[in-house]
C-alpha cells in the first residue's frame, strides 16, 4: 500500500467533511438537459476564496462525467485530477499552491438524467393523454453533487446564478425568478436572477409543460402552483395556504421572505412529501392537490399543514441553515413547530393542536424504546446522513420546542426567535447557538439544561407525591419494556393546582416544591403535572393525588388535550407496568361522560385494546372487563345514534362506525338487535337510507354474530347482498365481515369463499389484511 504524505490526494481519503482552506463564494451553472436522451450536459463556474496554503481544490462529484481538459482554475491546469468514489470527492492537484484569494474554478461536465428520485432525475408525467418525463431535482441532503460539482454540504453557502436551455415549448422554473431569455430555433436560453447566500441542497431546477394558478401576499410576492396540464383547481388550496402561510411568518419572524417570488409544484415520480428548496418547493401530489369533495378534513388537514411546514424553512433551514446535518432538528423540528403555529392562526375551527399532540405521544411511545437515538446524531459517514430524517429530528425536535414556548410564554419566545433568525440570517447555526440567544433573551439557564434533551435518547417519568404541605418530585428514565436506565434530565415543569398555576425547573433527581396558595391547602384540591401537555415527559401520581386527579377529570376540569394526555399517559405506565390495569381503566372509566371527538377516539382504542389483551392475560376477568368497557363507550354511541345528523362532519362519522363496531364486538345486546332490524330493512330494499355507509359495518358485524349453520338464513341474504351491490367499496365491506363468527363451519366457509371465483382476486389480499378477518 502506498504511503499517504500531506502532499498526496490521498490525505482527502476517508474524511466525514470537506477541508476548509478553499471556500466557494459564487456559482454560474448552465444546464441542457435532454428529456429524448434522458441526460443532461453542464457547466459550472465557480468563484472560489483560496484561504489557507495548498496545492490542492477538494470539491463533491458523483456520478457525472467530468470533461478533466475543460477543468482550469484561474490560468492553472490540474497535474492530478483523482475521484474518491467511496468519499464522493474529486481532488484537483496543481503544481505549485494556489494563489490566495478568489479565483474561478471551471469545469465542464455530463450526468444521466436518471430515475431514482435523486439529484437531476425525470418525473413521468401525463400530458394530453399520454405519458411524457419532466425533470427535476432532489437535492437533499447530499445529492447536489449527482449534478455538478460543488462544495456539497451545508455550511458552504454562496451565491448561484442558473441558466436553462430546454425546448420552447418547456417551462423552466428554479429558485429565482427569470431575468432575461434568448430563444435559439426551438431552444430557448433562460436566464435566472442570482439567489442569495443559500446551501447547495436547496437549488431547483424543474422542466416540463405545466398549468398553475397564482396569488400575491399582502407585501407584495407572487405565489404560484404549478401542477400537471388540467389539474391547477386541486392547487388551490396549496395557494391559500401559501399566500397565508408567507403573511404569518413574514410577521412572526420580523424578517421578510428574502425572494420576490414562490413557486410551489407537484411532482408524480418523488421521495419525499415536500422540499423546501428556496423559492421553488417540491411536492407529492398525494399530500399536496386538493381533490375537491371527496378530500376528507383529515386531508385538508394534512395538506395545510406540510404547505405551512415547507415554507417555515424559507426561514428556518434556508435563510438560517443548521451548519451541519447534526443539527437538523434546527431545520425540520423548527419547521414542524412552526407549521402548526401557523395553521392554527388561520384555520382554528380546526383544532390542529390536537394533531400536534397526537404526533407527540406516537414519538413519546418511539422514544421510549432501546432503538432510539438522540435529537442531535453523531454522524460518520455521509451514507448514514438521509437515514436521520425520522420523528425523533421532526417531532421531538418540535415537541421540546413546545415545551420551552409553553415554559417561557409565547410573547418572550417570539422575541427570542426573532433575535435568533436576525442574528444568523444567510448563514448557519449549531444547536448551542439557539440557546445562547434564548438565554439571552429570557434569562433562563437553556445552555445549561437544553442539552440534557438533545444529546441524550429518551425523555423522564416525573412521580409527583404529597410530602408536607407541597410535593415530591422525583424523575427516573421512562423505558417501556419497564427496565432500568440512567438518563437524567433537567425537566421545565408546568403544573396546575386546582385554580392556580406554577412552573420550575427539575434540576436533579427529585426536589421538594411548595406549590398550592394558602386558600388551596388541605381540602378536595387537585394536582395535574404538564398544562396542556406541552412537556415531553409522563407523569406518575400517589394514589391520593390519582384519586382526586379522577374526580376531576369527572368534574370536566381538564381540556380536550389534557384528557387525552392523562389516558395516553395512563395507558404508557399500565404497558411498561409502572401502573396497574386497573388503574387504566378507572381513568378510562371518569372519561366516560366526555362528548369530544379526539378524546373518545382516544377512549374506544384504549378500552378496547384493554378487552382484546384481557382475553388472553386475564381470562378470568374477560367478562367484567367487558362490562365495564361495555359501559364506557355506551354513553357517547347513544348520544350519536345510528342515524347522520345534518352537518355532520367526516369524523363524527367516523366515530359513530367506530363506536357501533366496537359494542358490537363486544356482545352489546341492544346494538346487536338494532343492527339487525336496520339489515333486515335493507335487505328487503336495497335503496333504504335506514343504514348509512358509516353504519352499514356494524349491521353486517351484527348479522355474523348472530347466524350459525343451523340458522343461516342472515348469512345467506348477507352474501346476497355482497352479489346485489355494484359498488366496489360496500362489496369490500361485507366480505371483510364474513369470517366474524362464532360458529367455526361458517367461518371455514367464508375462508374457503375467498379462493372461488366469487371473489376477485385482487382483493383477496385485502381481506385477510382487514381488522374483521383478522378478529
Amino acid at each position: 500500500m502506498p504511503t499517504i504524505t500531506a502532499d498526496s490526494p490521498d490525505q482527502f481519503r476517508g474524511k466525514l467533511r470537506l477541508p476548509r482552506f478553499a471556500l466557494p463564494s459564487h456559482y454560474e451553472l448552465h444546464f441542457r438537459p435532454d428529456l429524448m436522451s434522458y441526460t443532461f450536459s453542464g457547466v459550472v463556474a465557480i468563484t472560489v476564496v483560496v484561504l489557507a496554503p495548498t496545492r490542492f481544490l477538494v470539491l463533491n462529484v458523483m456520478e457525472l462525467t467530468i470533461d478533466r481538459a475543460s477543468i482550469h482554475f484561474k490560468c492553472l491546469v490540474p497535474t492530478e485530477v483523482v475521484f474518491f468514489k467511496d468519499d464522493q470527492i474529486m481532488v484537483l492537484g496543481f503544481r505549485k499552491e494556489l494563489p490566495l484569494g478568489e479565483g474561478v474554478l471551471r469545469v465542464h461536465f455530463n450526468g444521466t438524467l436518471n430515475h431514482e428520485m435523486m439529484g437531476f432525475y425525470r418525473s413521468k408525467y401525463q400530458y394530453k393523454g399520454k405519458t411524457t418525463h419532466m425533470a427535476v431535482t432532489q437535492f437533499q441532503p447530499v445529492y447536489a453533487w449527482r449534478c455538478f460539482p460543488c462544495w456539497d454540504e451545508p455550511a458552504f453557502k454562496a451565491k448561484f446564478k442558473v441558466t436553462l436551455e430546454v425546448s420552447s415549448e418547456m417551462v423552466a422554473l428554479s429558485n429565482m425568478p427569470i431575468s432575461s431569455e434568448i430563444v435559439r430555433g426551438s431552444m430557448r436560453i433562460i436566464h435566472f436572477e442570482e439567489s442569495p447566500l443559500m446551501s447547495t441542497y436547496l437549488v431547483a431546477m424543474v422542466v416540463g409543460i405545466f398549468d398553475f394558478v397564482e396569488d400575491v401576499t399582502s407585501k407584495g410576492t407572487k405565489v404560484r402552483v404549478y401542477t400537471e396540464v388540467g389539474k391547477s383547481s386541486q392547487g388551490k388550496l396549496a395557494l391559500d395556504v401559501g399566500v397565508k402561510s408567507l403573511d404569518f411568518y413574514n410577521d412572526y419572524f420580523g424578517t421578510p421572505y428574502a425572494l420576490a417570488k414562490l413557486d410551489m409544484i407537484s411532482i408524480p415520480e418523488f421521495n419525499w412529501m415536500g422540499m423546501e428548496n428556496y423559492g421553488l418547493i417540491t411536492f407529492h401530489p398525494t399530500v399536496f392537490l386538493f381533490d375537491g369533495p371527496s378530500t376528507t378534513s383529515t386531508k385538508l388537514q394534512e395538506i395545510a399543514v406540510l404547505v405551512a411546514h415547507e415554507l417555515a424553512h424559507q426561514w428556518c433551514g434556508n435563510l438560517v441553515t443548521m451548519e451541519w446535518w447534526n443539527h437538523l432538528w434546527l431545520n425540520e423540528g423548527f419547521a414542524t413547530w412552526m407549521s402548526y403555529q401557523a395553521v392554527d392562526s388561520f384555520f382554528s375551527e380546526w383544532n390542529i393542536l390536537l394533531d400536534f399532540l397526537e404526533n407527540t405521544m406516537s414519538t413519546l411511545k418511539l422514544d421510549s424504546i432501546a432503538g432510539s437515538h438522540p435529537i442531535e446524531v453523531e454522524i460518520h459517514h455521509i451514507n448514514e446522513i438521509v437515514r436521520i430524517f425520522d420523528d425523533i429530528i421532526y417531532i421531538k425536535g418540535a415537541s421540546i420546542l413546545q415545551m420551552i414556548h409553553s415554559y417561557i410564554g409565547a410573547e418572550r419566545f417570539q422575541i427570542a426567535l426573532k433575535k435568533y433568525i436576525q442574528k444568523y440570517a444567510y448563514s448557519n447555526a449549531k444547536t448551542e447557538d439557539l440557546w445562547v440567544v434564548l438565554e439571552e433573551e429570557t434569562g433562563e439557564p437553556f445552555k445549561d439544561f437544553m442539552s440534557t434533551w438533545t444529546k441524550q435518547p429518551g425523555y423522564p417519568i416525573i412521580n409527583i407525591k404529597h410530602k408536607g404541605k407541597g410535593i415530591q418530585v422525583e424523575q427516573a428514565q421512562f423505558v417501556l419494556d419497564g427496565s432500568s436506565r440512567a438518563g437524567l434530565w433537567d425537566v421545565p415543569i408546568t403544573l396546575r393546582c386546582s385554580s392556580s398555576t406554577n412552573k420550575f425547573i427539575l434540576k436533579h433527581k427529585h426536589d421538594n416544591f411548595d406549590v398550592c396558595g394558602e386558600r388551596e391547602r388541605g381540602g378536595n384540591i387537585w394536582i395535574k403535572l404538564n398544562v396542556n401537555e406541552t412537556g415531553f415527559y409522563r407523569v406518575k401520581y400517589d394514589k391520593e393525588i390519582k384519586t382526586r386527579l379522577q374526580n376531576a377529570l369527572e368534574a370536566n376540569e381538564f381540556s380536550s388535550m389534557e384528557k387525552i394526555g392523562i389516558l395516553e399517559n395512563s395507558l404508557m405506565l399500565s404497558i411498561s407496568r409502572e401502573d396497574t390495569l386497573a388503574s387504566l381503566l378507572c381513568i378510562a372509566y371518569a372519561c366516560r361522560e366526555v362528548a369530544d371527538y379526539n378524546v373518545l377516539t382516544h377512549i374506544q382504542a384504549i378500552t378496547i385494546t384493554v378487552y382484546h389483551v384481557s382475553i388472553d392475560a386475564t381470562p378470568n376477568l374477560v367478562a367484567d372487563i367487558k362490562k365495564l368497557v361495555t359501559k364506557i363507550l355506551l354513553p357517547p354511541t347513544l348520544k350519536l345514534g345510528w342515524d347522520p345528523k345534518d352537518g355532520e362532519g367526516d369524523l363524527i362519522v367516523s366515530l359513530r362506525e367506530t363506536l357501533l363496531v366496537s359494542l358490537v364486538k363486544l356482545g352489546h345486546d341492544h346494538t346487536i338487535s338494532e343492527g339487525l332490524r336496520r339489515f333486515d330493512t335493507l335487505i328487503h330494499d336495497h335503496n333504504s337510507s335506514i343504514l348509512s355507509p358509516g353504519t352499514r359495518k356494524a349491521a353486517y358485524l351484527s348479522v355474523m354474530q348472530t347466524v350459525c349453520s343451523s340458522n343461516r338464513f342472515k348469512y345467506d341474504s348477507l352474501r346476497q347482498l355482497y352479489k346485489d351491490f355494484g359498488d366496489e367499496e360496500e362489496k369490500l365491506h361485507v366480505l371483510g365481515t364474513l369470517s366474524s363468527c362464532l360458529d367455526k363451519d361458517i367461518v371455514l366457509e367464508s375462508l374457503n369463499l375467498i379462493f372461488t371465483n366469487e371473489i376477485i382476486s385482487k382483493w383477496r389480499s385485502i381481506i385477510f389484511l382487514s381488522n374483521e378477518f383478522a378478529n
